[in-house]
């Protein structure tokens, strides 16, 4: 066994994790392709470099992310440290002076002694996993060469290219009153049934959460869905990232732009459903497919998307039943690689099949910054009691959210996509349903902090 451990990308999930390891007295080899080689989208010279936006979003507990920096800030997280120390003015946001940010993490990661930085792509893994512990923190541009070798360390035959993603909006902000459940192409059933006998039948349906969310529109409804949409501003995406993704999809406003009646012969088609508020079929419906087994997140079907975020508020809200919505994760249209985490890694991020390799960051399917550097931490702390020879895993009570996302990406899910931070991924209150959502995301903020105290002792 080697006297180090191994760390392959010197991003935010691998610096972290890289600085939790030698603060505990063990030495680490953190390979960094830079500046050699540079991704497509990288630029900096230094570690942790943010490639996007500034912000770390909200520091508020009682939102999913500004509870999980707090949960790092309390297992002394470097970047959130650094984060906070490098702020610039965002209102209730943390956003960073980006490369104040990267530059100050460089310093700290190379005036330790402990960490030895090798500035070479890494071309070859098993070589390195057969005679030590590695954590593989190569983000979402992981380069070709490793690709090959991390799709042969899996056995898998692929990466999962995360092209395109729908917004994905909380149960609890649909309006009901407009919304209702069923399964497309029950219109033959309701032949067979007497009007109040398909009421009963739809009742039955919304207790027991059965099928999709729809949302049944009008023609006037949908034209004026329909005219913000195709005039809402996108984000502009990078050259490598048009010729790679367009190929096998579409974005909703592009589909939306081919004729007014498009969406209505594609993912909004009324086909097969009654608005039971009318017992007529609707001019058009959008349907919400559950994302997660409590059912508290809805994957909007068909709506994969590259309008800018603020753009998708409002146009979204144009949909009846959305207008209050809670987007928990917007839709996106980027490269993003990550592996199949559901089925090779467990809740510490370590590869089941090989005991000696972790992985950390977006490529585990964590997506954003304070996300990563949440699966650097776990990572490297198991990693260190691995090296140590203490035979404990460190886990984190689900009722975090650090924990919550370990358990998310380790979870069996056929259709397993990457994911933020967000209370939907967190068990419900015991008790009484509290109505109110600041109310309910303080007291999940409590439970929370109240865990992770007690995983510290």
């Amino acid at each position: 066994m080697k006297d180090y451990i191994t760390i392959i990308g010197g991003g935010l999930a691998g610096s972290e994790a890289a600085y939790q390891i030698a603060k505990r007295g063990i030495k680490v080899k953190l390979y960094e392709m830079k500046p050699k080689k540079y991704s497509p989208a990288h630029s900096s010279k230094y570690l942790a470099e943010i490639v996007c936006s500034n912000s770390f979003k909200s520091n508020l507990i009682t939102n999913a992310c500004g509870l999980l920096k707090e949960e790092l800030r309390r297992l002394d997280s470097l970047l959130i440290k650094i984060a906070d120390e490098t702020k610039v003015p965002a209102g209730q946001a943390l956003a960073v002076d980006r490369e104040e940010f990267s530059r100050r993490i460089t310093e700290e990661i190379k005036k330790n002694s402990l960490i030895e930085i090798v500035n070479q792509e890494v071309t070859k893994i098993e070589n390195i996993a057969e005679e030590g512990i590695i954590i593989i923190a190569t983000g979402p541009l992981t380069s070709e060469i490793l690709s090959k070798e991390i799709v042969k360390l899996t056995g898998e035959d692929k990466f999962y290219f995360y092209d395109a993603a729908a917004p994905i909006v909380s149960k609890d902000s649909i309006d009901f009153s407009i919304a209702f459940y069923g399964d497309r192409y029950q219109q033959e059933k309701k032949k067979e049934e007497s009007i109040d006998e398909w009421k009963k039948r739809l009742e039955v349906e919304k207790e027991k959460k059965q099928g999709y969310i729809n949302l049944p529109m009008s023609k006037e409804e949908y034209e004026q869905f329909w005219k913000e949409l195709v005039n809402a501003e996108v984000v502009m995406l990078h050259e490598f990232e048009k010729r790679e993704i367009f190929e096998g999809c579409m974005p909703i406003e592009i589909m939306a732009k081919r004729g007014i009646d498009t969406l209505r012969y594609g993912p909004l088609k009324p086909v097969g459903f009654d608005d039971p508020r009318t017992g007529k079929r609707p001019y058009a419906v959008v349907q919400l497919r559950q994302d997660d087994k409590q059912a508290n997140l809805y994957n909007m079907v068909g709506f994969q998307t590259n309008l800018k975020f603020g753009e998708q508020k409002r146009v979204l809200a144009k949909i009846p039943g959305l207008k209050n919505a809670d987007i928990i994760k917007y839709g996106v249209m980027h490269r993003n690689t990550y592996i199949n985490s559901t089925k090779l890694l467990d809740e510490t991020y370590q590869l089941k099949k090989n005991n000696n390799i972790y992985f950390a960051g977006q490529i585990t399917g964590v997506e954003g910054y304070v996300e990563s550097i949440s699966s650097g931490m776990v990572a490297a702390l198991n990693a260190i009691n691995q090296f140590k020879g203490i035979n404990k895993r460190i886990t984190f009570s689900e009722n975090t959210v650090i924990g919550s996302l370990g358990k998310y990406i380790s979870t069996p899910n056929k259709k397993f996509q990457p994911m933020n931070a967000n209370f939907g991924i967190l068990p419900e209150l015991e008790g009484k349903k509290i109505s109110d959502k600041k109310e309910r995301y303080q007291k999940l903020a409590t439970r929370s902090l109240k865990s992770l105290k007690r995983n510290m002792e």
